[in-house]
């Protein structure tokens, strides 16, 4: 193992891993914390990418899970790390991005850290330290109504100077555009003046790219998944990586479901358009939340239609309407209400015979992959920018999609299945 990596929720990190298999480089995608038993489901990947559910966890519980993984992937050989959060950075002020990327960064030893959200080919974009989501600032994008993580500002200095201890400074786009020497030049000038993170401006792939190879020997890197982009490469030059593999291509027998319970204004333009393509199954929350058997009536619902057909099951809601779920239940009972549901569905449709399951959110993603007891996936197909097509390694393998909510175009369910084999 080369790489590794640490990612806050499920989504992101069969993203990541999509990028990095794209690059060439074998990876292999573990649900959990490791442990021996998983470690050894990734064989001889050359990156492995820890999916954790602590994106909205506990700061203790997301320092103490993140750290647990560091240390199971150091034993196993990886020589970098990566801490991957979302490319709107997902968070609040308290954390989570900044508690965990102050105990790594400490774990190893650590003095300086570039902080790159940026994801072009999905319009995240990052200009004078400045979040972008395709032409608006993220306080004025739908993510300002995000039910768990609602952004209201868009300084990356700002943003991630709230949530950690270290100063954090700023490689503007015009040492970005110039070239590696430049970059690695004015990381050493912060690094040499006390910063610890260093937010960089990044508005497209090449940029990306340069910024990849100029922290080649940095020990952690934090960021979205496509500052992965120009990591294999640094191993490529440093003879360490022979492998330019392409992705494998994943295959799905069984029938389809579509799970979802992301809000976001793109899942929700998905949806509209599944309705009217396949049999839909809307969850009640209120319903859920009184205790009625809401997962038993949605399963008797899916065995009685048509056996050729997809099915879509959600709990997606328009935002007015998540927030006033909110104001009844608490937002994290709320989540938590819809997660176990979804779960219950989830673990009752595989019995049923799904053997394809397409997933939009990532707490909705994480909590099918654990009802599903998956431990590991490999990396198919590309679906959209940051969703492959997975499949779980072990016995009775399923074909997983699991998408940000934010992720694809009005089309992307189809389009899912579609490139399935």
């Amino acid at each position: 193992m080369l790489l590794g990596a640490i990612a806050d929720d499920f989504t992101g990190a069969t993203d990541l891993a999509s990028i990095i298999a794209r690059e060439g480089m074998p990876v292999v995608q573990l649900i959990g914390v490791p442990n021996p038993e998983t470690i050894s489901l990734a064989g001889d990947a050359a990156a492995v990418v820890v999916a954790l559910k602590t994106r909205t966890a506990p700061v203790k519980d997301a320092v103490e899970e993140s750290l647990a993984s560091l240390s199971a992937l150091r034993s196993a050989g990886a020589e970098q790390i990566l801490f991957k959060y979302c490319s709107t950075f997902d968070s609040t002020d308290a954390g989570n991005i900044g508690p965990v990327a102050d105990a790594l960064g400490r774990a190893l030893g650590s003095n300086l850290a570039v902080v790159c959200p940026a994801f072009p080919a999905n319009g995240r974009t990052v200009f004078r330290g400045h979040l972008f989501v395709g032409d608006q600032l993220l306080q004025d994008s739908p993510m300002k109504d995000h039910p768990l993580t609602p952004m209201r500002r868009s300084n990356l200095v700002a943003l991630m100077a709230a949530q950690s201890v270290h100063q954090v400074g700023l490689v503007r786009y015009d040492i970005v555009g110039k070239d590696v020497a430049a970059i690695r030049a004015e990381f050493e000038r912060l690094r040499d003046t006390g910063f610890g993170y260093a937010v960089t401006d990044a508005i497209s792939d090449q940029d990306l790219r340069g910024l990849g190879q100029a922290i080649h020997d940095h020990p952690l890197i934090t960021g979205g998944s496509a500052i992965a982009m120009g990591l294999p490469a640094n191993f490529r030059r440093a003879g360490k990586l022979r492998s330019d593999a392409a992705p494998q291509t994943v295959s799905g027998t069984g029938r389809a479901a579509i799970l979802a319970g992301s809000c976001s204004q793109a899942t929700r333009q998905q949806l509209q358009r599944a309705h009217d393509l396949w049999p839909s199954y809307r969850l009640d929350i209120d319903a859920i939340a009184r205790g009625e058997s809401v997962a038993s009536s949605a399963l008797e619902w899916a065995v009685a239609q048509p056996e050729q057909s997809p099915i879509v099951i959600y709990g997606s809601a328009d935002p007015e309407a998540v927030a006033a779920a909110q104001a009844r239940y608490g937002r994290e009972r709320a989540g938590a209400l819809m997660e176990q549901a979804i779960s219950d569905i989830a673990l009752g449709l595989r019995q049923q015979g799904v053997g394809r399951f397409v997933v939009a959110g990532g707490e909705t993603s994480g909590a099918v992959v654990s009802a599903l007891d998956v431990k590991a996936l490999r990396i198919g197909q590309l679906i959209a920018p940051g969703v492959p097509w997975t499949q779980s390694i072990g016995e009775r393998p399923v074909a997983l999609s699991l998408k940000s909510g934010n992720f694809g175009g009005p089309m992307f369910f189809e389009h899912a299945l579609d490139l399935l084999p």
